[in-house]
């Protein structure tokens, strides 16, 4: 019999039998109680530790359950055969904490998916949330329409119209948490039959996911108007995966020219399709914002996916996808039988969010502080970094400590979206760039981590996104970099 030395605390919240039971497990689990060790009876163990004979029962039942003790008859209790399992508990070795990853607090930080929640308007979620539950209505707590609730979909459909120039119908819309989970089922419907293209660099996330599912993917390169439709057309591709509003990263809005050049590809071959991520066409500073390319398209060929994650919040995790008329049949046979990932309580307040003009309300306010971050964030840095003079791209030809002359930095993709990219001019690394920001708590992000393929040749670039910094933060942190990147 196996002598157990177990230290019992009285005073502690945990339960004397959660205790004995853990000693064991953590015995057994370390190989200290061998397989078919037999264990002291419950008469026993309870003389030994001063307490109910019912509690080290129990302690030894919960135990039986798991699987950590087996109960022979007349003659007692045994270690069960646990050796080569994998252990889901037990004491982290010396030094495995340096092993686990910490998330750093940062002062400064920069990063592009940046929202703003301070300024959501949690009085009128919370008044809209109280009025969507104020009557008993079972009908809110059964399941709904796997497309997402109608009248939902008739507020989506009546705003992408007015805001984006989206064509559809309520029937064209389905609504589902994330546009992760809308790509997975819009993967369903098409088949995996495909090959899809996407641009370089480009939204990881969607690469990935498509990556995962197992279709045939590539990469098309990209010039200053977007994806190149002829190289579109010579990589086989018959799905072209493209964000024409603002590209993510770059921030290139594609011209119209180039808008029909893809809508022309598409339309030359029955299934081809271009799947548009509208992601954050909500945000523009310069000028009216781009009709969405799906109003362009005469021809069914434009799959539409946009979210309210920028636009409101995250967390809500709600997005919505519109689908040509010629997939929806697709739709109803091969997903149709899915049902909705979305509350239809969530739904019921978003649709009452819309409608009384609250998001509308919400988007104004939210536009004019992000215009001022972005405003406050180009001046910065073209009085310190850029040097820039005119046009905000010509900058000084100053020396910098590596001998080189001529600006030190460019910045493009500032007229849309909540970040903007520098250029690197001075031949410092993108690594480097990153380092001497992270030394003073400043985070930046590197182009680089947008690539789908290297790009051996293109010059280092940086990410800084403004949407969560304070304008008194964003002046701080350019002041830093100013002193890290030019000294």
């Amino acid at each position: 019999m196996n002598d157990l030395t177990i230290s019992l605390d009285g005073a502690s919240k945990i339960p004397l039998y959660e205790q004995i039971y853990s000693y064991i497990k953590q015995e057994i689990q370390t190989g200290r109680i061998r397989s078919g060790d037999r264990l002291p009876s419950t008469r026993a163990l309870c003389r030994y530790l001063e307490v109910s004979r019912s509690t080290v029962e129990l302690a030894y039942e919960q135990l039986m359950s798991e699987g950590y003790v087996e109960a022979k008859a007349c003659r007692g209790y045994f270690a069960a055969d646990v050796e080569g399992l994998y252990q889901l508990e037990g004491p982290v070795p010396a030094g495995r904490d340096a092993e686990i990853p910490q998330t750093p607090s940062w002062p400064y930080d920069f990063t592009p998916n940046g929202v703003d929640l301070n300024s959501f308007p949690y009085n009128a979620w919370r008044k809209l949330s109280r009025e969507s539950l104020v009557d008993d209505r079972a009908e809110l707590f059964r399941l709904g329409s796997p497309q997402g609730e109608y009248g939902l979909r008739s507020a989506i459909c009546s705003y992408l119209h007015q805001a984006r120039g989206v064509n559809c119908t309520p029937e064209q819309i389905i609504v589902g948490a994330g546009n992760d989970y809308l790509l997975m089922l819009l993967a369903t419907v098409i088949g995996q039959d495909h090959k899809v293209a996407f641009e370089n660099p480009t939204y990881r996330q969607a690469y990935r996911l498509f990556e995962n599912l197992s279709f045939q993917i590539c990469t098309v390169d990209m010039d200053e108007k977007g994806m190149d439709a002829a190289k579109l057309e010579a990589s086989g591709a018959d799905i072209a995966f493209v964000m024409p509003s603002h590209q993510y990263p770059l921030g290139i809005v594609m011209p119209i020219r180039r808008r029909m050049e893809l809508l022309r590809w598409a339309g030359k071959k029955e299934g081809r399709y271009i799947i548009e991520d509208d992601y954050d066409s909500e945000f523009r500073y310069k000028g009216k914002p781009v009709p969405a390319l799906q109003g362009c398209d005469s021809r069914e060929k434009v799959i539409y996916i946009g979210t309210f994650s920028k636009a409101i919040a995250p967390a809500i995790r709600m997005s919505y996808l519109v689908l040509p008329r010629p997939l929806l049949k697709r739709y109803q046979e091969r997903s149709g039988f899915l049902n909705s990932t979305v509350s239809k309580v969530d739904q019921l307040i978003l649709k009452k969010f819309i409608e009384d003009g609250y998001f509308e309300r919400h988007l104004n306010k939210t536009r004019a502080l992000y215009k001022s971050r972005h405003d406050t964030l180009l001046s910065c840095l073209k009085s310190g970094l850029c040097r820039a003079g005119g046009d905000g791209r010509q900058g000084k030809k100053t020396e910098d400590a590596r001998g080189n002359t001529g600006p030190r930095f460019r910045i493009s993709g500032e007229h849309a979206g909540v970040h903007l990219l520098l250029h690197v001019l001075n031949g410092m690394t993108e690594q480097e760039l990153i380092d001497r920001a992270k030394k003073r708590g400043v985070r930046v992000y590197g182009l680089s981590e947008y690539d789908v393929e290297p790009r051996p040749e293109a010059p280092a670039a940086i990410l800084l996104g403004y949407a969560n910094m304070s304008e008194e933060k964003i002046m701080e942190a350019v002041k830093i970099l100013e002193e890290e990147w030019m000294s």
